[in-house]
């Protein structure tokens, strides 16, 4: 089990990483391009504006807030 337990963490440590936040963005942006592409809205663009926002906003936080 302990193998099972050490590939649970890796997983973890190499989505999630130093930020939570990034991650959770990052997963909202990808289900509602998936919804908007289900609907058949043409949303390619949605992910990479997304990490480019939520990179801005990580950098911003890293700074202090300035």
């Amino acid at each position: 089990m302990t193998w099972l337990r050490a590939f649970g963490r890796f997983w973890y440590d190499f989505v999630v990483g130093d930020d939570w936040r990034v991650a959770a963005g990052i997963a909202t942006a990808l289900a509602t391009t998936a919804a908007l592409t289900h609907l058949g809205i043409n949303a390619w663009w949605l992910p990479p504006a997304a990490a480019a926002a939520l990179l801005g906003l990580s950098l911003r936080r890293a700074r202090g807030g300035r």
